[in-house]
């Protein structure tokens, strides 16, 4: 969990600020996220997805729950 300074700093990030800091984050990462036999990349890839596509169907249940 981030501790409210950590948070207070990334809301006022700008925009690419974020950006940069997400894409530097993703490059240390990916060496990690593709370590291990194939089918167990497979699998954390898979979970990712699975996170992905149901955070994906919540903020699209937002959005059409505030149309109407």
């Amino acid at each position: 969990m981030l501790s409210p300074e950590q948070l207070e700093q990334y809301r006022q990030m700008t925009l690419g600020e974020r950006m940069a800091l997400s894409l530097e984050m993703t490059e240390q990462q990916w060496p990690q996220m593709m370590s291990g036999p194939p089918e167990v990349v497979d699998r954390r890839f898979e979970l990712l997805n699975r996170e992905n596509d149901a955070r994906n169907r919540n903020l699209l249940a937002a959005f059409a729950r505030m149309e109407n």
